[in-house]
């Protein structure tokens, strides 16, 4: 499909070009000789599009187009379109780990895809242009398995999340006719992007929610060590800096019944919505599923020799509890969180601090 409106864009604009051979260039072997940056790989359709998405990222250096996942060494555009060989359109994203997380590339990857489509992506059909994320290591393949595993559970889609997760092997650059497309063809690109649903789909699902990693990173920070020592009371502070507990019953929110959400103590950052909390007997908030599983990182904790589920915020890294799986159904989950490490903003004071955008939700 996407040759059949190449042929028809090429037609309509400028007779249409031919495709040089693929080569990796010196700039590309540079950056990844500079150990400031990091890769990550992913694939969402058209890699004219995923490019073009990601390029706008600060702290992403430079994104490449190419092929990768399949078994024919260098393939070509005309290969890889047959769907013979294997091979999906990726782009690799280098980017610097200082300025922008791997976590965050995750969300924003979810946030330009249908994760739920496992023939190809919008008006792209066929396994090579099938969404994935390649990782590059361990931490990666948690990290993506992870952010996955929250989107599935957020309830964002009606269908299962299909992307695949997958080892990185090889990466072959596409053609330089292909890199930068939406910049040295930029009327040939739109015309292929506004008719590809691509747009009109994520705006259907996400609308106003369509915004940038740094776009949280500016409005939700964790202050430094000093101020936080200044701000929060003895027990915030244990609770989030250093993974205490605290004790049941015995806390503000365990059975506040009120409309609202619980954002990060230090951070600010939305969590968790009264409309997902229950009481669970066990004298702590407990919460059936994240208000924004974007903000929340789960990690393996054995501290008391058995092997729990840590709940942390990401943007504060503040601990905030566990999650247990024996929650009510159809999740079965238990967020089970301490009131120390949460702020709860009532739903008529949502709009004047900042959180209007979860009115919707009342």
């Amino acid at each position: 499909m996407k040759i059949f409106l190449f042929t028809i864009i090429s037609i309509l604009f400028l007779g249409g070009c031919p495709y040089p051979s693929g080569k990796q260039n010196l700039e590309t072997t540079t950056m990844k000789d500079n150990a400031q940056f990091r890769i990550a790989t992913f694939a969402g359709g058209c890699f004219w599009c995923v490019e073009s998405d990601f390029e706008k990222l600060p702290g992403v250096v430079k994104v490449i187009s190419g092929y990768t996942g399949g078994q024919k060494d260098n393939p070509t555009y005309e290969e890889v379109a047959s769907g013979n060989t294997g091979h999906g359109e990726a782009v690799q994203v280098f980017y610097d780990p200082s300025q922008i997380t791997y976590e965050e590339l995750l969300d924003y990857f979810w946030r330009h895809i249908d994760p739920t489509d496992p023939g190809g992506q919008f008006v792209d059909r066929g396994q090579q242009y099938r969404s994935a994320i390649f990782y590059h290591d361990e931490e990666q393949r948690r990290l993506a398995e992870q952010s996955r595993d929250a989107l599935a559970k957020s309830g964002r889609f009606k269908k299962p999340v299909v992307t695949e997760i997958i080892p990185f092997t090889q990466f072959y650059e596409a053609e330089d006719y292909h890199q930068d497309y939406y910049k040295t063809h930029s009327l040939k690109y739109s015309f292929y992007r506004i008719g590809s649903g691509r747009d009109q789909f994520l705006e259907k699902v996400w609308g106003k929610e369509m915004k940038k990693p740094d776009t949280l990173k500016q409005k939700y920070q964790k202050p430094d060590d000093a101020t936080l020592r200044k701000t929060l009371a003895p027990l915030q502070y244990d609770v989030t800096q250093k993974e205490g507990t605290e004790p049941p019953f015995q806390n503000e929110y365990w059975d506040n019944k009120k409309e609202g959400i619980y954002v990060d103590i230090v951070s600010g950052e939305p969590l968790f919505s009264s409309l997902d909390k229950y009481d669970s007997g066990t004298g702590w908030p407990s919460f059936t599923k994240p208000m924004e599983p974007a903000n929340i990182i789960e990690r393996e904790d054995r501290k008391l020799f058995i092997k729990r589920t840590e709940v942390r915020s990401k943007l504060g890294n503040s601990h905030l509890g566990h999650v247990f799986p024996d929650g009510p159904k159809p999740a079965g989950l238990r967020y089970c969180l301490n009131s120390a490490a949460l702020r709860f903003v009532p739903k008529e004071n949502l709009e004047k601090e900042g959180y209007g955008e979860y009115l919707k939700l009342f």
